[in-house]
């Protein structure tokens, strides 16, 4: 019963005879591999942009970070919710590669931004000329780190607030098949439709083993992505098991695929829940991760019978946790987690 995060979960059958195929043989270094031709062909197909610049990294830190560093200079702010992964759980590393950016937190309900709060963000900053920080980026999560999902037009509405202010926009992708499968909005519609600059598209928690590709809209800024990836220590030379992860990924749709079964399980979770004597939701929860409290007591019991999740701070008498459903969580590992939460 591991619902501690979809990182938790193994590699999609799929992927791994990818890597087993990959291995075999000879093939050129440092991203030269025919396999990342077709990946990027492939994901342009996806992005609906034949002209996107393409590129693999291993983790969700260095695509965000990287790509936030294209268009932030020192002296300028990266507006994220307070609850994003790059203002949180990313340990300094926007501002590391941006050499030094300012983090600005935006507030909202249900981990999102809204254009009311991002509006009012955006004009507290850049009033005090050269004695503060300037705009610089915009950076939307998706799915939230609460679980929850921006529409297309959630983001555009955002975007339209950045863009005004002389910004590019970011769109962190960790998880963005099951925002994609959560609105049934298509990739394009999600992206620079909705005036996003750049992607960090997220494979390692939806089947990969490590691997993220970053999206780039403009092509003027691929060379400066290059030298800024092989500067940090992130340019793979036996890149070809990079690709041959995300070729799979994407083949057939797995990609969306593997994110269905994921969303599906987070959806069972919550009709589970329902029958949990005190338990709700804390947040909408359409995606495969939702946040949840309960009667006090209920985390001993469930640990007891093989329970794993992420306990969260909860008011007295109660209890609260996050729970993640995965691509590899099946029916019986949601009714084996609700049994256990039950008296």
């Amino acid at each position: 019963m591991w619902f501690t995060s979809d990182n938790a979960s193994g590699g999609a059958p799929q992927i791994m005879a990818a890597l087993a195929r990959a291995n075999e043989g000879y093939a050129r270094s440092y991203g030269a591999d025919a396999i990342m031709d077709r990946v990027r062909t492939r994901l342009r197909e996806v992005f609906e942009a034949p002209e996107a610049a393409v590129y693999l990294v291993a983790t969700g830190t260095a695509a965000n970070a990287l790509a936030l560093s294209l268009h932030t200079a020192p002296w300028m702010a990266v507006f994220a919710h307070g609850d994003a992964h790059i203002a949180v759980d990313e340990c300094g590393a926007p501002e590391f590669f941006t050499s030094g950016a300012k983090m600005i937190a935006v507030g909202g309900a249900n981990g999102k931004m809204t254009p009311d709060s991002l509006g009012a963000a955006l004009n507290r900053v850049g009033q005090a000329g050269v004695h503060g920080v300037q705009h610089g980026m915009l950076s939307v999560t998706n799915v939230t780190e609460a679980g929850t999902v921006y529409t297309p037009a959630e983001v555009a509405a955002l975007t339209a607030l950045a863009k005004a202010k002389g910004m590019a926009c970011h769109l962190d992708g960790a998880r963005f098949a099951n925002a994609l499968v959560a609105t049934g909005a298509k990739a394009a519609e999600m992206t620079w439709k909705a005036g996003i600059d750049v992607v960090s598209f997220g494979g390692t928690k939806n089947g990969c083993l490590g691997v993220e590709a970053v999206v780039i809209f403009d092509p003027a800024k691929a060379w400066e992505f290059e030298l800024r990836r092989k500067r940090a220590g992130h340019l793979f030379s036996k890149h070809r098991f990079l690709s041959a992860q995300m070729e799979a990924y994407l083949e057939g749709d797995l990609w969306l695929t593997l994110a269905a079964q994921a969303n599906a399980m987070g959806a069972a979770l919550v009709t589970g829940l329902q029958g949990v004597a005190g338990a709700r939701l804390l947040h909408p929860a359409p995606a495969n991760m939702l946040f949840a409290e309960w009667n006090a007591g209920t985390h001993a019991r469930a640990e007891s019978k093989g329970a794993m999740y992420y306990a969260m701070p909860a008011a007295e008498g109660r209890e609260a946790a996050r729970l993640v459903a995965s691509w590899s969580t099946t029916t019986a590992d949601v009714d084996a987690l609700v049994a256990a939460l039950k008296p």
